[in-house]
């Protein structure tokens, strides 16, 4: 019998509009993809001017990055609870990188919010074997959604 998929609440916000967005179901996708737990989650796409400032409110660095997560995790596990938090996708950021890269656009998006949806169940690249298991875990979530590997233009 197959593992039971985890139950998800997801609101997506569009901070912004522009060409070349995720829709809300390819954003639902993504993060069903990465989800391993139960969870309530917050995607917020946004503008390079409010990606800064929340960059820099909340790690101290002043620039807008691609994407920010915020766990929600000051509910013991034992309330039964599922896992909540925001991820926060900078258009402008992702836009840029994608093309710096050669990437597709939707392939950007959609290794990002797999990316921050990883960040949310505890998974981080802190050290070199945590960033290696954290990116073969990627890889092959990605291979799973039918896009490429999100780390080949590192190995150029």
């Amino acid at each position: 019998m197959a593992a039971k998929a985890p139950k998800l609440s997801l609101s997506v916000q569009y901070a912004l509009a522009g060409d070349g967005l995720p829709t809300r179901p390819q954003l639902r996708q993504w993060v069903k993809a990465a989800l391993q737990q139960d969870a309530e989650i917050t995607l917020r796409i946004v503008d390079a001017p409010e990606g800064q400032e929340l960059n820099r409110d909340y790690r101290g660095k002043d620039y807008a990055t691609n994407v920010l997560t915020f766990v929600y995790d000051d509910m013991p596990a034992e309330t039964g609870l599922p896992l909540m938090g925001d991820i926060v996708l900078c258009a402008p950021v992702v836009a840029r990188e994608a093309a710096e890269q050669g990437k597709s656009l939707l392939a950007h998006y959609a290794h990002l919010v797999v990316h921050g949806v990883l960040h949310l169940q505890g998974w981080d690249h802190e050290s070199d074997d945590d960033a290696l298991q954290m990116e073969t875990e990627e890889r092959e979530i990605m291979h799973a959604l039918g896009y490429p590997d999100p780390y080949a233009h590192d190995e150029r």
